[in-house]
């Protein structure tokens, strides 16, 4: 039995676990990630797969992002799940539940960086992202977009940028 639920801050230290073993400590160097570092993830869209033993075993967050021209949209990532529990669907479930959440609170587009076949079986494709740029680089092939409202990347041309509430760690690090 797997339970997706809300991340709490009780997550975060298996969360962090999960991840370097999944991607290692190069997923902090990632392009991606500037758009993520010193942000908090978007309201409500953090989630952690937890096992019948109540161990964290997935993981995947949303980010505030503007798309260029298109405005507000979302990134997705990192999607991780613990090695020993792959190829169970967990990752499906977390991405079904991400998805669907989003849409509920009227995000309109979804972007990430990813295998493309993965992907693709949500929606996501590179048709909406011919014209978006990354703040660093990027295998194009890989930079996928998904529309939640139809048309919200019709036309979307531009550098993404990060738009998230900032950290308040970072905030007061800033301050100092």
């Amino acid at each position: 039995m797997v339970t997706i639920r809300h991340e709490t801050a009780s997550d975060v230290a298996a969360r962090e676990a999960l991840l370097d073993k999944a991607f290692g400590k190069a997923r902090l160097r990632k392009t991606s990630e500037r758009l993520r570092e010193g942000r908090l993830p978007a309201e409500g869209l953090a989630f952690t797969a937890l096992d019948a033993k109540g161990r964290v075993i997935g993981t995947l967050r949303l980010w505030n992002i503007i798309a260029g021209s298109a405005g507000p949209s979302l990134l997705l990532g990192p999607l991780a799940v613990d090695c020993r529990q792959q190829k169970k669907g967990i990752g499906r479930k977390l991405m079904e539940h991400a998805l669907n959440s989003a849409r509920v609170l009227g995000h309109e587009s979804v972007l990430l960086v990813g295998d493309a076949p993965y992907y693709a079986r949500f929606g996501f494709d590179g048709s909406h992202t011919r014209s978006l740029h990354l703040p660093g680089p990027v295998e194009r092939d890989r930079f996928l977009g998904l529309e939640l409202t139809p048309g919200a990347l019709d036309g979307a041309e531009g550098l993404l940028s990060a738009s998230g509430a900032v950290q308040e760690k970072l905030r007061g690090a800033v301050a100092a």
